[in-house]
């Protein structure tokens, strides 16, 4: 602490300016406003559109950690293989507005496959998942994922000269290259190397709006029915047992809801990023039991195109079941026009930080996209269509001449 004080001293470091009142029209809470039980934003939302806009712009007013890593603060064990809270820093930017986001930096280059030996609960946590999980998410039309942007990130001014933590001033350094770089005390104080650089200064990341505040629209979270071992060689029972969905469907509220349709929406959209690590998944408690279900926390998709996880999408597998609005949107984005590749493609050169996939990631989506809508067909040709293909209420806008050519 002395020698920050000494340091921001010499620089002549001052405080930013107090945060602005609060607008009506303000993109955070024209966000918040917007949540309804269809999803967490409108199709085509302009408020959406200025936050993104908001977060790549505006100018940071405090940056502290997480929550979850300031409860692990004093209390890191170093012998657990699965720390708490990751391989990964995660920060709390606050803007003018009260705006807030989660902001993660890059610890993997974009051209960087996860290695073979890595097990999914030790694996790299990727800035660009999250930014390239918000696009997809609205491409699928799921609306689950908060909106979420890359920015270039000045440590120095935008972390370390408005942050009130001491002991986060107090993790900043100065590599031997000359970069300025930081870590979390915990679980980071086992292994310094985990620390993150700028260049010198300017560091990548990507920044997730906050929900509104639990106080505001509380929300629970939920051990997700298909949760994977979190150990080396332990298997749970999905894992060896083909009928598990039948023990699911008598529990509630997966035997009278559309909950399992979501864990299955849910399943799509993980095997689609190869994300192997939802473990739970959260719910806002207004919307009842048939509320929709939160896509967050994606860091760790994307990591490797060269392999397809088929195992996550044991929920649609086992269970034979998907949405017909979700199954339509598929078929769209399977054909030669539409190509889920090209559309991904093309929403993520609105991005700062483009290109964010790598061309193998691209492709490999169209790959996982047949490969979802052949283990569908399988299922439609075991039980019937009717059985499998689930009605549910809210069509997808799309035009007439689409619409008839998704039925066909």
């Amino acid at each position: 602490s002395r020698r920050h004080k000494l340091y921001r001293e010499e620089l002549n470091l001052t405080s930013p300016a107090a945060p602005l009142p609060l607008r009506p029209e303000a993109s955070w809470l024209q966000f918040h406003l917007g949540i309804s039980r269809d999803g967490l934003y409108p199709r085509s939302s302009p408020a959406v559109n200025r936050l993104l806009r908001d977060m790549q712009d505006f100018t940071t007013i405090s940056a502290d950690y997480s929550q979850d890593e300031k409860a692990l603060l004093g209390a890191c064990d170093c012998s657990q293989i699965v720390k708490p809270s990751g391989v990964h820093l995660k920060l709390v930017l606050r803007f003018q507005d009260f705006g807030k986001a989660m902001f993660k930096p890059m610890r993997q280059k974009r051209d960087e496959e996860t290695p073979e030996d890595f097990f999914y609960f030790v694996d790299f946590q990727r800035h660009n998942a999250e930014i390239a999980a918000f696009h997809l998410d609205r491409i699928l039309d799921f609306r689950r994922v908060p909106p979420t942007v890359g920015r270039l990130i000045n440590v120095t001014k935008e972390i370390l000269e408005v942050t009130k933590n001491e002991i986060l001033q107090s993790v900043f350094f100065v590599s031997p290259a000359s970069n300025v770089c930081f870590f979390a005390k915990c679980p980071y104080m086992c292994k310094t190397e985990y620390a993150v650089c700028g260049n010198p200064h300017l560091l990548e990341g990507s920044l997730s709006a906050f929900l509104p505040s639990l106080n505001l629209a509380p929300r629970l979270s939920i051990p997700n029915p298909w949760i994977r071992s979190y150990s080396f060689d332990g298997k749970e029972e999905w894992e060896v047992n083909p009928l598990y969905c039948n023990t699911v469907r008598e529990i509630y509220p997966y035997s009278n809801s559309n909950r399992l349709l979501n864990i299955v929406d849910m399943a799509i959209f993980d095997f689609l990023i190869g994300n192997m690590d939802r473990h739970h998944y959260e719910m806002f408690t207004k919307f009842g039991d048939d509320g929709f279900l939160l896509h967050l926390d994606n860091a760790r998709g994307f990591g490797r195109h060269s392999r397809d996880e088929t195992s996550i999408l044991a929920p649609l597998s086992q269970c034979c079941i998907i949405k017909r609005t979700t199954l339509l949107r598929l078929q769209l984005l399977a054909e030669p026009e539409y190509r889920l590749s090209d559309v991904m493609r093309e929403s993520l050169l609105q991005d700062r930080l483009a290109p964010v996939l790598t061309e193998p990631h691209l492709l490999a989506l169209d790959r996982r996209l047949q490969i979802i809508l052949k283990a569908v067909r399988k299922c439609i040709d075991t039980y019937g269509e009717a059985k499998v293909v689930a009605n549910d209420t809210t069509q997808p806008e799309a035009p007439a001449s689409d619409r008839v050519k998704l039925m066909t």
